[in-house]
């Protein structure tokens, strides 16, 4: 029987070993959901927004190394979708969305719906195309997946005319598509030795584009061996154990004093497959952009990441993975052995402890207990606001992938990530984290994990504000309070509605019991944490003290 430009898609998608799929469904791509009708070992998922599909492909996307896959219609559904591609742009996750286009002959008419796909997604995506020919469906699929995971991972965006995916497609889908080895250069890999035998005061700064187990593995093995403190960049927690002798910390917002220090007094740093970026670097001032009595070695697997902020006096393309390996595998003769990397382990133990501050839902010693209770992979996903600051700082990333959360600071991403893990994830414990105005941007989703089964806590931080902007708001214009202040809904009895557990808490202890319970469940548990505006941030801003100072 002759296959549509529609069947053969779908065959192009599972070749490549796609087994999920994330969807609002639209008219547009009508024939892609009726070949998937056949299409038993791809799971499709139905979201409640385009934003909460794109979301879950992102995550879904970090969690496998292989794209997520989204499909959506054309016109509102694409730009509802369009936060999840710039999320996967700056996060560094493979995704490819697809989007259900204008006919062909409708073209430039302003149909109905209608935008140039590849103009509007080109600033925020590796690639972006329309598929006007049914016979070139594979050729652009496995393009499509190449172009994600390979040198810097990124979103693809693929339109796709409602007529074409109707017509016949004689072409095969193309073979599995592999992320491109490259191996680390040796002459490099000796600069790389001499350097830090040179050095004083080094440190590393890891995690980032094509970051994953094995180099986890091979690097924290090369760093523990010769001393070196080693940071996180930005929201990349989980690229080292925290229990590793070397750990010193994570950078971004609200980073320990102390490795702030370490980081501008370093003589040399190692940056690996971070991009050092504003957010990491505190606004490309730590470290500077340049100092004359500093070195950057820097090692991403992209090229034109390199040199391209920060000059680098040693600039290495490679895989994350095989750079990691070759490093460990070097001889520990090799490399002279530091201190300073015990020593900024230290440090970080001491600043990542928690100690009351006096509130009475203290959520530092909420989150501790939640480390010291759930187990150590649990996946914690979380969108944006200051009370993410709790868990970069007291939760303990022990597994990879274990880390959803947005470098781009997007709110409402740690609903529908949670979603896209449970799923990815049914053996292991995933707690979305979450504040009431970050909730609210994709609380629908809980629709979808009622309807797919999902089992994932999700944690409510309640102060009846966008804390974040306050805090700011505070500091620049002390209390003149301006469009930041929420009503929120009955958060108990919205989770209910969904066939949700729910239970709120206002002090640690009534915090610390809820836990308990929620943990012999199964399902969707929602916890309810109504916190005291005035517990800002977990760096220990307060109102009062904003507007003192």
């Amino acid at each position: 029987m002759m296959a549509t430009a529609a069947q053969v898609l779908v065959a192009a998608l599972t070749e490549q070993g796609c087994d999920r799929i994330f969807t609002v469904p639209g008219e547009s791509f009508l024939p892609v959901l009726d070949a998937l009708h056949d299409q038993s070992d791809v799971d499709l998922v139905t979201c409640r927004h385009e934003g909460g599909a794109a979301f879950m492909a992102a995550a879904d996307g970090a969690l496998t190394g292989r794209p997520g896959i989204a499909f959506v219609t054309r016109g509102p559904g694409a730009t509802n979708a369009s936060i999840g591609v710039h999320v996967a742009q700056q996060d560094s996750q493979p995704m490819i969305l697809f989007v259900g286009d204008v006919a062909r002959p409708m073209r430039d008419r302003e149909g109905f719906q209608e935008i140039d796909f590849p103009a509007f997604f080109a600033p925020i995506a590796k690639w972006t195309a329309r598929i006007d020919d049914p016979e070139r469906v594979p050729e652009y699929v496995a393009r499509a997946y190449a172009t994600a995971i390979s040198g810097r991972p990124g979103p693809v965006v693929l339109a796709l005319p409602e007529d074409m995916l109707s017509e016949a497609c004689t072409t095969p889908p193309r073979p599995f598509v592999h992320r491109p080895a490259q191996a680390p250069c040796p002459d490099a890999m000796q600069t790389m030795v001499d350097m830090l035998n040179n050095a004083a005061a080094p440190i590393a700064i890891i995690g980032g584009a094509g970051w994953g187990p094995k180099a986890r593995q091979f690097f924290q093995q090369f760093a523990e061996a010769i001393g070196l403190p080693v940071a996180t960049a930005f929201r990349r927690q989980d690229a080292i154990d925290p229990g590793s002798s070397v750990y010193a910390g994570n950078l971004g917002y609200g980073p320990n004093p102390k490795l702030v220090e370490r980081v501008q007094s370093a003589d040399l740093i190692l940056a690996i497959g971070a991009r050092l970026g504003e957010a990491t670097t505190h606004g490309y001032t730590i470290p500077p952009l340049t100092a004359s009595d500093r070195k950057l070695i820097h090692v991403h697997p992209d090229p034109a990441e390199l040199n391209s902020v920060y000059p680098a006096d040693l600039a290495i393309c490679a895989d994350l993975g095989e750079f990691a390996e070759s490093a460990a595998l070097w001889h520990d003769e090799a490399v002279i052995d530091f201190d300073c990397g015990a020593q900024a382990h230290r440090e970080w133990n001491e600043w990542a402890t928690a100690r009351p501050s006096g509130h009475d839902l203290d959520l530092a010693l909420c989150v501790q207990h939640m480390r010291e209770t759930l187990p150590a992979d649990t996946i914690v996903c979380n969108g944006a606001g200051n009370f993410a600051g709790w868990w970069h700082r007291y939760w303990r990333y022990a597994g990879h992938p274990t880390q959803l959360a947005p470098t781009c600071g997007a709110m409402g991403y740690g609903v529908p990530a949670a979603v896209a893990a449970a799923l990815r994830h049914p053996e292991r414990t995933v707690v979305a984290v979450a504040g009431d105005g970050d909730f609210l941007m994709n609380g629908q989703e809980l629709a979808t994990a009622a309807q797919y089964h999902a089992d994932l806590l999700i944690v409510i931080v309640d102060n009846g504000s966008y804390g974040t902007i306050r805090m700011h708001q505070e500091r620049e214009y002390p209390g003149r309070i301006s469009g930041t202040d929420l009503h929120n809904p009955d958060f108990l009895r919205l989770a209910q509605a969904y066939g949700a557990w729910a239970v709120s808490a206002s002090t640690t202890d009534a915090f610390k019991q809820a836990l308990a319970e929620a943990q012999g469940l199964r399902g969707i548990r929602l916890l309810h944490c109504k916190i005291d505006p005035e517990q800002l941030s977990a760096g220990g801003a307060t109102i009062s003290g904003l507007r003192a100072r």
